[in-house]
């Protein structure tokens, strides 16, 4: 791709969208101020890895969908499945039977759980097992962990956070990840009163050995609840999710954006005694658990039987994996290579990399954040990660290497001067979490 950009129809049209939809995006995280100013593509369409701008230029894509689309865009085994359903009727007054057959391949998928009851997004998922485990265990206090990013556009995770204007005050406490002990203090603090602990099994960590089951025993040990919010590490880490890599079974889990490629799907799935309790044969006080016209929308139904079923016959994981460790390697290499080595760090389980920009202090930096993803986008890679797809080929990531060498060398000449601002362009890229626009 040239050096000199065109976004001028990109630009025109994020002006368009910051006048209809605030935040000019239906996501934070794909609001352009998480772009380099005046840098923030408009996506026209995508095949496999690759997506085109309103523009015409065409980029390398990580991150796809804000890590939904694991398989590449348009990926033919999924289009064809939607198609198929879509000819058949999308939603009617009773299930379909699709609901069955897909409610059946999950859990053959995910065997540690005995019920799952689909809706349209993570957030509806993740507090609807918050109102489950505070309706079975007669509490109101939710532990959340608080090294990991995000649960819910919820109040129950909103109020803690700086953007919680609109929402009074929360039953909501905090523990830090890997730290039994600290856990254990907090259940103490909190005697009869937390419902359960909730965290990502694992994130850019992997959790210490006998952490997730000691968290298990000391969870029940004090009468909550453990759920798994496997949101992103659902099939990224198997088919299973993180549970089905590190053998530890939760009471409640949360699964959603790989599991449709990109289509509205997500899923609470757990024991079978937690669930019944928001059916109808239960003698117990019933819990308002899951009741949305679009949960069971019968192509996405389909989209995720199609993915669950690409998986395990292709080997999607692994391949996941394998692409990542080819990234990371090459990455780590150039930058190196550079002399930024100790600034351009790539973190993560290889199904899911990120990346950390650091100044001369080795401190995180949003400036230099913005002076690489400036670089990337100049040279035809976009993503706010380096999370892979499995559509991506070596010559992808060959050219993302490319791409990744000439912004370290960049990002050296601004680390020799100690001051990235001549290669911004503009305001540095900004965090989502902000009390002020």
């Amino acid at each position: 791709m040239s050096s000199e950009l065109s976004l001028a129809k990109s630009q025109a049209a994020n002006e368009r969208l910051h006048a209809v939809i605030p935040g000019g995006a239906h996501t934070y995280a794909k609001g352009d101020d998480q772009y380099p100013e005046g840098m923030a593509p408009v996506i026209s369409h995508g095949r496999g890895a690759h997506v085109w701008d309103v523009d015409g230029n065409s980029y390398i894509e990580y991150g796809s969908g804000l890590r939904a689309v694991s398989l590449g865009h348009a990926h033919p085994r999924v289009t064809e499945a939607v198609r198929r359903e879509l000819d058949r009727g999308a939603n009617f007054v009773r299930p379909s039977i699709i609901e069955l057959t897909a409610a059946e391949r999950f859990l053959a998928a995910v065997p540690t759980a005995e019920m799952v009851k689909f809706t349209k997004n993570g957030s509806d998922a993740t507090t609807a097992a918050i109102r489950l485990a505070r309706a079975a265990t007669g509490r109101p206090l939710v532990a959340m962990c608080a090294d990991q990013p995000f649960f819910s556009t919820d109040d129950w995770f909103i109020g803690p956070t700086p953007m919680n204007a609109g929402i009074p005050q929360q039953q909501t406490v905090s523990f830090p990840y890997g730290d039994l002990t600290a856990a254990e203090q907090l259940l103490s603090a909190h005697p009869g009163q937390i419902a359960c602990l909730i965290l990502e099994a694992a994130t850019q960590h992997e959790p210490p050995p006998g952490y997730l089951a000691g968290l298990r025993d000391l969870a029940h040990r004090h009468g909550a609840l453990l759920i798994f919010d496997e949101m992103i590490t659902g099939l990224r880490w198997s088919e299973a999710g993180a549970q089905g890599v590190y053998g530890v079974t939760p009471d409640l889990s949360t699964f959603g954006k790989a599991l449709g490629n990109g289509f509205a799907v997500s899923a609470l799935a757990g024991r079978r005694d937690l669930m019944e309790q928001g059916g109808v044969r239960d003698p117990r006080e019933r819990v308002f658990l899951l009741s949305t016209t679009h949960g069971a929308e019968t192509h996405s139904l389909a989209a995720a039987m199609a993915v669950l079923d690409t998986y395990a016959q292709e080997g999607i994981a692994a391949r996941l994996h394998a692409l990542g460790d080819r990234l990371a390697a090459g990455v780590r290499e150039v930058a190196a290579a550079m002399g930024v080595g100790d600034h351009v760090l790539v973190r993560g389980r290889a199904s899911n990399l990120v990346f950390a920009t650091l100044d001369a202090n080795l401190r995180p930096s949003q400036e230099y954040r913005t002076l690489f993803l400036r670089q990337l986008l100049t040279n035809g890679v976009i993503g706010p990660s380096f999370v892979v797809s499995s559509a991506l080929s070596d010559d992808d990531i060959d050219r993302t290497v490319d791409a990744v060498a000439q912004a370290c060398a960049v990002y050296r000449k601004a680390l020799d001067v100690d001051d990235p601002a001549p290669w911004l362009g503009g305001r540095p890229v900004r965090p989502v979490f902000r009390r002020f626009a």
